[in-house]
């Protein structure tokens, strides 16, 4: 009997074991709006999570989430404000919380777990949380306080007013148990508790139209209170509310600065809790004081002037004499101005450089390079005599005498100065309310060579999570991968602008809608574009076109401020539907489209408008400035007609509302979207397609091409950038799509093998290639390094993305410096689109990558092997290829809760190991396809090592 009874008990043992080795299957990554343990203002936000198991084929079919007031509670299991109790669904995201109302200020812990395909439940996964903001204007007790100081500014070129310095001691009578500051600012600010620095986020509260909405940001300042008396500072810059913009002083516009208002204001509230429970508010109002300090000047195209003798590093430290700092202005409300959480990623310092080299370059003037063009500003760390100063000017690139290049900012000064205080010690200094795009510093008024480590490179960028990783064995693709990285980086500061350096720094439309597939194998930028997306919205002309770039200042006539011939264009326009798109593809982000989706629409009636019989016959944007918009901005050779450019971008943007429509059950809206796409492809086909199959134009209908982009030359519509536009939109039949594809490979050989594509080109031009089974041309297009090619720029030292295929040309030099030549803008970046889905062969098949293809292109281009990855919001999916002899070596790895279609290219089944086995022998045997020389393999999760007899095409 007790032999039996152990027998049985041994049994339940190895049983009980054998259930938990099945419920391995745990949540991880557990985000609340795309953030991890965020503040926020959503009642109802969205929660996700990803999967991590062991085996293959893991999925999940239910998930139970659980949220409570508190860890203690939670640790006990009480979703005392929501148990969701278990849920049929495979969904990890998007998932929105079903709860008890919030409040302002509300402590929020969560827990999921989930059940995978054998409805065996796994471990509950760690504890996250979240925290309201303020959910209603009432929650605020705080005013704008501010101080215009516009009289105190310098004359000469530039009116930068010093920064108020602002500050307030109050006593705290018990001990702390918690502490929150919720603060905004109309421009930028630096705020200080007891003397330290809260955050290490720069720019904050963001660039907006402060007219409709302005940010704030909530920080946990526990540690930085204490019972007794304390220290509240505060240091304001007018940022991008009333400093410079854009290129309005180069045009002569009128306004050059102060567009939103005339001077920077704070509003700031310090919320404390007790340990008895009892409550304490600290907010900004008349009771505080002003009073100047260090920053002489700050603007954040300009540059900073620091002094550090003006004031006591003790200024927001409990007691400073500020006896005669005088009482600070209090102001009101702005009607109708929202005051939200900010919705996007921090600015940061996310790199530091160290200097590669210093040359003496003048008496007490030395050049530091640090080997990489970047954004951001300068640590400095040097001793010096008290008022003695060093002043710094920022480039990108060297004249062949080694002198910097400053032309290409044009009216940005682009200049910082540090005045020292004569400390015994080495001062540091850093600025606080600009920043620059450089790879060369020039340093003047160094009495001694400095020492190796006396300056250092501080890149700054929103603090976007990395999502790629791409590598080869080529030493330029891999470069050129870099070079795209850190382009991104330097321009995804806040807003996606176009260049980091010059008089511009404005959020393009073009731009971001070429690049938006780009940026997001890089970087999860979801967070980052709901707050710019909002932003185009905000932006968006009466009429319902969106702008050529945003935010976008507007003057009282209601144009644009910065130059009022600023209004719209075809191909930049666009990006309200192309950029919302991208996310509700990339994330499975349906909130996305309904909260741009009355924009949206206003803008396809706006462009329904505009047409006749459904697309843009020649001329059609002749009233706006320029005539036909910027069409395919700084191709080279034959221009391209922007009406036929126009009326495929309008033929897709149907087709994507068509989509998004049907995604959020506008099934009226989307049938609609269908028969116009329908419809306007029909048109397309007759006015712009010829009987040989070849895209056409009745040039004489531009004239004399006066008014237009590089117009008298006259326009086409047999180019690279038409064929490569109409290929990748599917505007056209299976038969016309297989002669574009010949019509755009004889162009590229016509022009020697080279690309002659501009900003709207070159982003379709790869994928068009290899949708056409002319994969081999887009290697050779992206490996050139003849002009004009990415290549070429790599061994031309570049180290960034330039502006111009011919920015800087050997025998020529810097052709353009004066007008408009960026070293670093990311438009052409949008190569790495091509680089991820079709080098790596990692493409979606559904919404968030739930189901993708991954289906490399390999061939006899010298890429023996390649590898990378993507964190997609379903989980992390790589693949990497290796071609050995006459083997090809695939090895993928596919996110749990994935499906994937897996292309090898292999004569048959029989030729295929799958990890290390015979393919007809493994679980998988059941699940091949073939089509032609590829044999499809249906995966689940897991990881897959795939070897392969191939031919080379």
């Amino acid at each position: 009997m007790k032999k039996d009874l152990l027998y049985i008990a041994t049994l339940l043992c190895l049983l009980s074991i054998s259930f938990i080795a099945k419920a391995t299957i745990r949540p991880t990554y557990l985000r609340v709006e795309y953030k991890i343990n965020p503040f926020l203002d959503d009642r109802k936000p969205r929660l996700s999570w990803e999967l991590v198991a062991e085996g293959f084929d893991n999925k999940q079919t239910a998930y139970q989430i659980i949220v409570a007031s508190s860890s203690e509670k939670l640790n006990k299991g009480v979703g005392d404000l929501w148990d969701s109790k278990k849920v049929a669904s495979n969904q990890t995201n998007q998932v929105y919380y079903k709860g008890a109302a919030l409040k302002s200020g509300q402590q929020v812990w969560w827990k999921v777990r989930v059940w995978n395909q054998d409805g065996v439940a796994g471990r509950w996964s760690d504890n996250a949380r979240w925290e309201m903001g303020k959910l209603d204007e009432s929650a605020w007790r705080a005013k704008w306080v501010g101080k215009d100081l516009n009289h105190l500014a310098k004359g000469g070129a530039y009116e930068l007013p010093p920064s108020p310095y602002l500050r307030k001691e109050a006593v705290l009578t018990k001990p702390v148990k918690e502490a929150r500051l919720y603060i905004s600012s109309l421009g930028i600010h630096n705020f200080y508790i007891n003397g330290e620095k809260v955050g290490d986020d720069f720019f904050s509260s963001g660039w907006t139209d402060y007219n409709k909405r302005v940010y704030y940001q909530v920080y946990d300042v526990t540690t930085k209170v204490k019972k007794g008396n304390n220290a509240f500072g505060a240091i304001l810059g007018t940022g991008w509310y009333a400093g410079y913009l854009g290129y309005a002083l180069l045009v002569g516009t009128p306004q050059v600065n102060q567009f939103y208002g005339k001077f920077p204001m704070l509003k700031a509230q310090i919320e404390i809790v007790y340990q008895d429970g009892s409550r304490e508010t600290v907010s900004t109002d008349k009771s505080w004081k002003w009073g100047l300090g260090n920053v002489q000047e700050a603007d954040m195209l300009q540059g900073e002037r620091y002094d550090a003798r003006q004031l006591s590093t003790k200024w927001s430290m409990v007691g400073f004499n500020d006896s005669k700092w005088e009482p600070i202005g209090e102001f009101e409300n702005k009607p109708g101005q929202l005051l939200q959480l900010y919705p996007g990623e921090p600015v940061r310092v996310v790199k530091e450089l160290s200097a590669k080299t210093i040359k003496k370059v003048g008496q007490n003037k030395y050049i530091v390079d640090f080997g990489q063009n970047f954004a951001g500003i300068i640590r400095l760390k040097q001793r010096g005599i008290a008022g003695d100063s060093l002043v710094f000017r920022y480039g990108e690139m060297l004249h062949p005498d080694g002198s910097l290049v400053t032309e290409n900012l044009r009216k940005a000064r682009a200049t910082d100065t540090y005045i020292f205080r004569g400390d015994s010690n080495a001062e540091q200094w850093e600025p606080s309310f600009t920043y620059h795009g450089f790879q060369f510093v020039e340093i003047s008024g160094l009495k001694e060579e400095p020492k190796p480590d006396f300056l250092t490179g501080l890149a700054m960028s929103s603090d976007l999570h990395e999502a790629g990783q791409f590598q080869t064995d080529n030493s330029l693709l891999n470069q050129l991968y870099q070079n795209i990285v850190w382009t991104q980086r330097a321009n995804y500061l806040d807003i996606p602008t176009d260049c980091p350096q010059r008089d511009e720094r404005l959020g393009w439309t073009g731009d971001a809608q070429v690049y938006m597939r780009s940026a997001i194998f890089n970087n999860d930028i979801a967070a980052f574009h709901k707050k710019w997306i909002q932003d185009l919205s905000d932006a968006q002309w009466e009429n319902g076109a969106y702008p050529i770039y945003a935010p976008i200042p507007k003057n009282k006539a209601g144009f644009a401020a910065i130059r009022p011939s600023d209004s719209f264009s075809p191909g930049w326009s666009e990006a309200g539907i192309i950029c919302a798109y991208e996310v509700f593809k990339a994330y499975g982000d349906h909130e996305v489209v309904k909260q741009s989706y009355p924009n949206m629409l206003r803008f396809m009636e706006f462009l329904k408008g505009r047409t006749t019989n459904h697309i843009f016959p020649e001329g059609a944007f002749a009233d706006i400035e320029p005539k036909g918009g910027f069409g395919d901005w700084l191709s080279v050779g034959k221009k391209t007609s922007p009406d036929l450019i126009a009326s495929i971008y309008y033929f897709y943007c149907n087709k994507l509302m068509r989509e998004m429509s049907a995604a959020i059950g506008r099934k009226e809206e989307a049938d609609y979207f269908d028969t116009e796409m329908k419809a306007s492809q029909a048109r397309f086909k007759a006015r712009y397609i010829a009987a040989d199959g070849k895209l056409k134009t009745q040039d004489s209908l531009y004239g004399d091409g006066s008014g237009y982009v590089e117009g008298q030359g006259g326009f086409s519509g047999h180019t690279q950038t038409a064929y490569a536009n109409a290929i990748y939109a599917g505007i056209l039949s299976p038969e016309g799509e297989k002669q574009a594809g010949a019509y755009l490979q004889e162009l590229i050989t016509a022009n020697g093998g080279r690309l002659a594509t501009g900003f709207l080109g070159f982003k379709p031009l790869l994928p068009a290639l290899s949708k056409v089974g002319a994969s081999d041309q887009a290697y050779k297009l992206i490996l050139s390094t003849e002009y004009p090619s990415l290549g070429y720029e790599i061994v031309n030292g570049a180290t960034s993305i330039w502006e111009r295929w011919d920015s800087y040309i050997k025998g020529k030099g810097f052709v353009h410096n004066a007008a408009m030549n960026s070293f670093s803008h990311y438009a052409f970046g949008s190569v790495n689109e091509w680089m991820f889905e079709n080098i790596l062969g990692i493409k979606s098949l559904e919404n968030g990558y739930r189901k993708i293809v991954v289906r490399p292109e390999i061939g006899q281009n010298g890429i023996k092997k390649a590898s990378g990855s993507y964190r997609s919001i379903n989980g992390l999916i790589q693949s990497a290829w290796e071609i050995q002899g006459a083997h090809v070596v695939q090895e993928v790895d596919i996110p749990v809760n994935t499906s994937a279609l897996c292309y090898v290219r292999a004569a048959s089944p029989k030729d295929i190991l799958l990890n290390g086995k015979p393919l007809d022998r493994t679980f998988l045997r059941d699940r091949v396809t073939q089509e032609g020389e590829e044999i499809i393999l249906k995966l689940g999760s897991g990881k897959y090592i795939i070897k392969s007899i191939f031919s080379l095409p």
